[in-house]
């Protein structure tokens, strides 16, 4: 197959685009509608593609089409070169008002109601013209589909479950932990020497035990010397736990991370809680070019983070 005389002159960006669309759908009259064509525009330039490269890239059924191993190794490269020219794009639009764009992050839950938030805030006080999408996940799903599928730019959260190092580029920014907290107007802020013990009964909101930040909680309970508690409560949400934590009457554990950038209605309880550091940081895709915004953002959180080494 010689590049100049098939690929090069008859490959169109228009038909991979067409391709991507298709194979995301998995319908070519569905993605005729997505890209506003009619099928037959969408079919011939399938058809094109395939005649151009010499090779079958979809397989037809009655009940659709599903990429080929061909189809499959052309989608990854065709996503890589989108993104790519999609990056270039954003890196223009920067040089010319470098105050606007558009940057899409990831991060677990609790960083987003608290480091991340920060770090946002800060960075929008300085662009304020720029638009944050920020999707929240667990970590695996971040670093294996979100930032893999290139729907971020940016994954922010504990440093576990990370992409293999051949696909992704990680930096540690701190050491979080998990401690015990409260609201400012419950009756257990107000003391002095607690234990472990004498919390043990009350209710507790936690995240379900069988997560990996549940199970890393449950392990610090060992550690202290007591058994984990009977949680009243098991959610990963952060509204579910401020408003129940705002009736004073319940008691939880979360990153110390969001103590520092929540201060007035929450405290950390003066109780031995022995939780392990966990590694706090910054990934992202490994050989992807990042735009210019992405760049200023990784610097606005590192200088942001330098409190927290010091916690």
């Amino acid at each position: 197959m010689h590049w100049s005389d098939r690929v090069g002159r008859r490959v169109k960006l228009r038909d991979m685009h067409i391709l991507l669309a298709v194979a995301k759908s998995g319908s070519m009259g569905k993605a005729a509608v997505e890209l506003a064509m009619s099928q037959h525009a969408v079919s011939k330039a399938i058809s094109d593609l395939e005649h151009a490269l010499g090779l079958r890239l979809l397989d037809r059924s009655p009940q659709g089409v599903e990429p080929t191993l061909y189809g499959d190794a052309l989608l990854r490269c065709g996503t890589a070169v989108f993104d790519e020219l999609k990056q270039g794009v954003k890196e223009l639009q920067f040089l010319t008002d470098p105050t606007v764009g558009e940057l899409s992050i990831g991060c677990t839950e609790p960083a987003a109601g608290g480091f991340v938030a920060a770090v946002v805030d800060q960075f929008l006080r300085e662009y304020p013209m720029v638009l944050f999408n920020v999707v929240t996940a667990d970590p695996a799903t971040l670093h294996r589909r979100e930032l893999a599928q290139r729907n971020i730019e940016v994954a922010l959260g504990p440093m576990v479950e990370l992409l293999p190092p051949q696909e992704g580029d990680a930096e540690m920014l701190f050491d979080d932990r998990h401690i015990v907290i409260a609201a400012a107007n419950s009756k257990w802020a107000r003391k002095r020497n607690l234990t472990l013990e004498q919390l043990i009964d009350e209710p507790w909101v936690l995240p379900p035990p069988n997560t990996a930040v549940g199970a890393y909680i449950a392990d610090t309970f060992r550690a202290a010397g007591v058994q984990p508690p009977r949680a009243s409560v098991l959610t990963y949400s952060l509204p579910m736990h401020r408003r129940l934590l705002a009736t004073g009457r319940y008691v939880t554990t979360l990153p110390v991370s969001m103590l520092h950038h929540n201060r007035g209605a929450l405290r950390m309880l003066p109780v031995k809680f022995p939780a392990r550091p966990r590694p706090v940081g910054i990934m992202t895709l490994k050989n992807r070019t990042l735009s210019p915004l992405a760049e200023r953002f990784i610097d606005c959180a590192r200088q942001l983070a330098k409190p927290l080494t010091k916690t």
